[in-house]
């Protein structure tokens, strides 16, 4: 079998982008069994609702969903909202400790991958939005298609 290179996209946490204002980001390793990795192979995960923390001076990814593998005999192999071990070095550990020391900073997972082959989520330190902030950020949005659109408009009939 060919070795696996490159970077495919497994989950993302959109929500996450919408919630939080991300600041700096990290790639984390993923401990699995061997029914999640078919699982991730197959697509199926979700991060939405998931977190990271530091508990003695290791990584855990808590709430992550990764169902169970349908095929096989092997059923009931692994819990779908298990923690599973974030692998990083002691120095991201760390800096992720005393980032997250600071009322209302948190560690969210970015997006679930496979890169060469190897499980890794990528994990970065966010803050949590207010509800204006939210909205002003939906209106920009709204405000910078709308400008899009036009200017496309106005070029289709250019010609």
């Amino acid at each position: 079998m060919p070795k696996e290179t490159g970077r495919t996209m497994i989950a993302q946490n959109k929500k996450a982008r919408h919630d939080y204002e991300i600041g700096e980001t990290f790639e984390a390793g993923l401990v699995l069994t061997g029914t999640e990795v078919k699982t991730l192979r197959k697509g199926r995960a979700t991060i939405a609702d998931a977190y990271a923390t530091i508990d003695g001076g290791e990584a855990w990814l808590i709430n992550a969903n990764i169902p169970e593998y349908e095929f096989g005999s092997w059923r009931g192999s692994h819990s779908a909202r298990r923690t599973r071990k974030l692998l990083l070095n002691k120095k991201e550990i760390a800096k992720l400790a005393r980032a997250i020391e600071s009322p209302g900073t948190t560690i969210v997972p970015l997006a679930l991958y496979f890169k060469d082959g190897y499980a890794k989520a990528q994990i970065a330190l966010a803050t949590g939005k207010k509800d204006w902030d939210k909205r002003r950020a939906i209106k920009e949005r709204e405000l910078d298609r709308e400008a899009r659109r036009a200017l496309a408009q106005r070029n289709r009939y250019r010609h």
